[in-house]
Parts: C-alpha cells; sequence; structure tokens
C-alpha cells in the first residue's frame, strides 16, 4: 500500500485521530456550558470534570516521551 506499513498507519490514526477526537471533546464541553449557562464557575466545573481524562492521556503520552519507552 505504497510502502506504508500497518504500524505507521496505527500510529498516524493514533496521533492525529486521537488528537482530532480530544478537540471535539472540548468543543462538546464549551458546547454544554454554553447550552446550559453556566457561568465562569461552572464552565470551570464542567472542563475539570471531564476534561481529566483528557489531561491524563495527553500527560501519559508526555511522560512516556520523557521516559523514552516504546
Amino acid at each position: 500500500m505504497g510502502g506504508i506499513s500497518e504500524e505507521q498507519i496505527a500510529q498516524f490514526g493514533l496521533t492525529f485521530g486521537v488528537g482530532a477526537f480530544m478537540l471535539y471533546m472540548v468543543f462538546i464541553i464549551v458546547q454544554l456550558a454554553r447550552e446550559s449557562k453556566a457561568g465562569r464557575f461552572g464552565t470551570f466545573v464542567l472542563f475539570l470534570a471531564l476534561g481529566v481524562g483528557l489531561v491524563g492521556f495527553v500527560a501519559k503520552g508526555i511522560i512516556k516521551w520523557v521516559m523514552g519507552v516504546d
């Protein structure tokens, strides 16, 4: 398939696909805050509660990169 291995396709999908999905989740949280008229504190709580998983996923990637683990 054009000299691209399955591993390269999977890495591309993980990098850009999950990144795009995370940005979409941020968009959903912002829309939820707007539609519920949550205000500043409510928006903060929404991002805190729903965004912790996103932060954890990014932190895991950074920790693996720093440690040099494949």
